[in-house]
């Protein structure tokens, strides 16, 4: 039964996906000055099957469905060079920008949900197999012959041309997270379960302890943007920000600057939820 829903599942999105026209369409925009009143912009479409941020299927089911007002207004792919002076981060608009980088769109809309929900059926069938098979070399067994055929028909769906697409959540995507998520997961079963190496995945274990709080301190970026509040001169000069154009600076690459500051991130949310524990403080619902 749950095979049978992940094909259907598979199925209705590509169908949908590739075989919705998408009419050009409008959107309002008001601009960063108060003074200036809302412009309705055109996006021009007319397409069908395209993957592209402005003339997606996924954008115009949600469009339809939920309102153009009721979607996330700072998207992802206001990074891309096209819309970002700043690209791969957000920046200012560059001179001759296309109408659709102001544009709102849901990256965890209804289209998108659908191949969200089969990466839950896969997860589901990883716990089948705890569930049946007591053998640690069972399990492990099972789970890599689960992961193989995902990363493989991932990387096939890739070669025929559906990209890696995380705010589409493409089944390419899809398939590949998922099978390196099981590898991932195998691997630190094969390290903690059989031979009982705990140490050097410590920092995981503390964060697993208060999922919850790093979850909503870190990943929802209470946190960083409480800090951003204080700054000094403007805006951009605070802790946060200042921090990893400090390590951009050193390291003379953007890339490797924000790599460094990301697993600095990391090790201090691993550190604070080691104190967490050592206090025995956790939050849970």
């Amino acid at each position: 039964m749950v095979r049978m829903a992940t094909v259907l599942l598979c199925i209705l999105y590509t169908s949908l996906l590739y075989g919705i026209y998408v009419p050009s369409w409008m959107y309002d925009f008001q601009g960063m000055n108060s003074t200036l009143s809302t412009s309705s912009v055109q996006v021009q479409c007319g397409v069908r099957g395209s993957l592209d941020p402005p003339c997606n299927s996924a954008g115009f089911i949600d469009r339809l469905l939920l309102g153009v007002n009721h979607l996330y207004q700072h998207p992802v792919y206001r990074r891309v060079q096209e819309c970002s002076e700043n690209s791969p981060d957000y920046g200012s608009l560059p001179p001759n920008a296309p109408a659709w980088c102001l544009s709102p769109f849901d990256p965890e809309g209804i289209l998108s949900s659908l191949t969200a929900a089969v990466t839950c059926f896969v997860g589901l069938h990883f716990g089948h197999i705890i569930a049946h098979f007591k053998d640690h070399m069972q399990r492990m067994i099972m789970w890599s012959i689960s992961a193989i055929p995902l990363l493989v028909l991932g990387y096939v769906i890739l070669a025929l041309g559906m990209p890696l697409s995380k705010p589409l959540y493409t089944i390419s995507y899809m398939c590949v997270t998922a099978g390196a998520s099981g590898f991932i997961f195998t691997f630190f079963f094969y390290l903690v379960d059989v031979k009982h190496i705990t140490k050097p995945v410590m920092l995981l274990q503390w964060m697993g302890m208060n999922a919850f709080l790093i979850y909503a301190l870190a990943a929802c970026e209470i946190l960083p943007i409480l800090l951003q509040g204080f700054y000094w001169g403007s805006p951009a000069n605070n802790l946060v920000d200042g921090t990893e154009s400090f390590l951009q600076n050193v390291l003379n690459s953007n890339s490797w600057g924000t790599l460094t500051f990301v697993i600095l991130e990391i090790l201090f949310w691993g550190l604070f939820a080691g104190l967490l524990h050592r206090k025995s403080i956790y939050i849970k619902l």
